[in-house]
């Protein structure tokens, strides 16, 4: 067998194996999006539920959700690069970098709920937040940080060497050149592992359901230490809890997650593209 035919079934291989992934995925959302579009009116998105969230609207939840997926980014981003620059550029290299390491790769597999448990043992209860904004922006920081940290390590890494000793060889001091060399250079791969985490937390349900989500608020939070609706909870208790629910406004909830998901998703990517194309200028 020659390399041609080797490479060509390699490259069907692959790319078969991408269309099993991304037929599936574009059906499921062509599903909702058909199920539920016509549920998703001006006064779906900017008005309370009511008579038991079968009518009325889901802007409570909406809010919620922005709420924390915003503080989710505050706590996540900042903590999660700053651990990846340490560990990549000033750890020393040795066994305790590698348990380091390996405890990280290890927390990105732990399940959500674990993450809730936590959350509610030391945000809710130990330093008394309650059940808040706050104790579920910090679980669902939590949540991520391991995925943050492990795209950022990659992208740091990623970049040649001879950048940094370019820059050192030319006066510049260690965080200087990580500060102007190395990460604009990387920002790519890590807005990338933002987007992975972003999109993980706005979907997850066990965490908030222990440290923030309500069934029901007639208003909206007006602290950072309020409850708050989330549209994943919100989800779930109309699609398991409320009876006699309509299926229209179901996919249209879930239309609405997907669509701030969607927003979210474009801020970074188009940020990463900018990223991309200054590196490149």
């Amino acid at each position: 067998m020659s390399k041609n035919t080797k490479q060509q079934i390699a490259f069907a291989i692959l790319t078969l194996a991408a269309l099993i992934v991304v037929i599936p995925t574009i059906l499921i959302i062509g599903f909702i999006f058909v199920k539920g579009s016509s549920a998703v009116t001006w006064e779906f998105l900017t008005s309370m539920p009511r008579q038991g969230m079968r009518a009325g609207g889901i802007y409570p939840a909406i809010v919620g959700t922005l709420y924390l997926v915003t503080g989710t980014i505050i706590f996540a981003l900042p903590l999660g690069i700053g651990s990846a620059i340490y560990l990549t550029e000033y750890a020393k290299k040795g066994r305790l970098n590698r348990i380091i390491r390996l405890a990280i790769v290890n927390l990105a597999g732990v399940p959500s709920v674990v993450y809730g448990l936590f959350g509610l043992g030391l945000f809710v209860l130990f330093l008394g937040f309650g059940s808040s904004i706050l104790a579920g922006a910090l679980t669902l920081a939590c949540l991520i940080l391991p995925t943050v940290i492990t795209a950022s390590e990659e992208a740091l890494k990623s970049v040649p060497k001879s950048y940094r000793e370019a820059s050192l060889a030319l006066g510049a001091t260690k965080w200087q050149t990580i500060r102007h060399v190395v990460l604009p250079h990387a920002m790519p791969g890590i807005l990338t592992g933002a987007i992975l985490g972003i999109g993980r937390a706005a979907g997850e349900t066990a965490p908030i359901l222990l440290t923030v989500a309500a069934f029901f608020l007639p208003r909206l939070p007006r602290t950072v230490f309020d409850q708050a609706m989330a549209l994943p909870y919100h989800l779930y208790i109309i699609s398991t809890q409320v009876p006699n629910m309509p299926d229209d406004i179901k996919y249209a909830t879930a239309l609405v997650l997907l669509g701030i998901v969607g927003i979210f998703f474009t801020i970074a990517t188009s940020i990463r593209i900018k990223f991309k194309m200054s590196n490149k200028a």
